[in-house]
């Protein structure tokens, strides 16, 4: 037999377990041209919450009763089609299933001889992509420049922050906890770090770190730490919006302080971001990535939890910051 997870409600405010469904269905068998994938392992994404309200976005929502799914690295372990073979390793967005086949139509084959498996799903998967384009092609950061990053023990802030650290800039972290803030400067070499549980006036603490203000402004969390730091955004500065996990459990429209006159007084660009606009860039962007993470310019950390039944507890667990780097689920 095969487990299955599915959508069970549509959570108002914070998911919980009972969101979910086990399920089990037969092991599937593939056809002509199909394979059967094992998963090997699971990327759960604060985005996915979005998911599961019935809400217009930029990607679909999941249907209730159905499998969830994201992005996974899993093994051929049979195979009807001509250009996989068994034993192969691919990556694709597929179901929360111990066992599925696919056409192979949407998967990359991966190599483990180059890269741990799991970092195709993190530093060399959408992950790396992230943050390599939006740095790139909206914050366009140039040495000397001053480079926020919110969520920045994060997946993705942390290698934003390595990629403006490379490319000359002076990165400041905001992320959750002093040790995480301690991280930031000891293993991915950020310059300096804020610990927001900790401040109570992000404004003033951004002042004190950002004596000239600040260029750049990865923002992966938005909400009240958002608001501090565009209180010291430069003339011209870029604001990236990649994430806005304060609000993604929010059960009404938040309401803050009004971003226009400030955008007018610095002629100030901020620009919703969603990787998958820039599919034209990512063979440009893995190719760079692994040249970095090939000559140790690039470190990456992962949180990695053992067993299919903990992926939904795991996925829950991104809410109250138990990652560092990527959060992963190893079937």
């Amino acid at each position: 037999m095969n487990t299955v997870i599915t959508l069970a409600n549509r959570p108002e405010g914070r998911p919980e377990i009972s969101d979910f469904n086990f399920e089990t269905e037969e092991k599937p068998i593939p056809d002509d041209g199909e394979v059967l994938l094992e998963t090997k392992y699971v990327s759960v994404d604060p985005y996915m919450r979005g998911r599961m309200s019935d809400a217009e976005s930029y990607v679909a929502p999941f249907e209730l009763g159905e499998p969830i799914e994201g992005g996974i690295v899993a093994k051929v372990v049979e195979s009807e089609k001509e250009d996989l073979i068994e034993g192969d390793y691919v990556s694709g967005r597929l179901d929360w299933k111990e066992y599925q086949v696919s056409d192979g139509e949407e998967l990359r084959k991966v190599d483990p001889e180059v890269a741990p498996l799991s970092a195709y799903l993190g530093i060399l998967g959408m992950t790396g992509l992230t943050a390599y384009i939006g740095l790139t092609e909206i914050g366009k950061s140039e040495e000397g420049e001053t480079l926020v990053v919110s969520g920045a023990a994060g997946a993705v802030g942390s290698v934003v922050g390595q990629i403006g650290k490379i490319q000359g800039c002076r990165v400041i972290g905001i992320a959750g906890s002093d040790e995480k803030v301690e991280l930031l400067k000891s293993k991915f070499g950020f310059d300096d770090g804020i610990n927001y549980k900790t401040t109570d006036d992000m404004g003033a603490a951004i002042a004190e770190v950002c004596p000239d203000g600040v260029d750049i402004y990865f923002d992966n969390v938005a909400g009240e730490i958002s608001d501090g730091v565009h209180q010291h955004i430069n003339r011209f500065g870029r604001i990236i919006n990649c994430g806005a996990i304060a609000h993604y459990n929010a059960t009404s429209v938040p309401t803050g302080p009004r971003v226009e006159p400030m955008l007018i007084k610095k002629s100030a660009l901020m620009k919703g971001f969603i990787v998958g606009n820039y599919e034209e860039k990512f063979r440009e962007a893995v190719k760079q990535l692994a040249q970095w993470l090939g000559e140790g310019k690039l470190e990456y950390s992962e949180t990695i939890v053992e067993g299919f039944d903990n992926i939904p507890q795991t996925f829950l667990d991104l809410f109250d910051g138990k990652n560092k780097g990527k959060m992963l689920v190893k079937v």
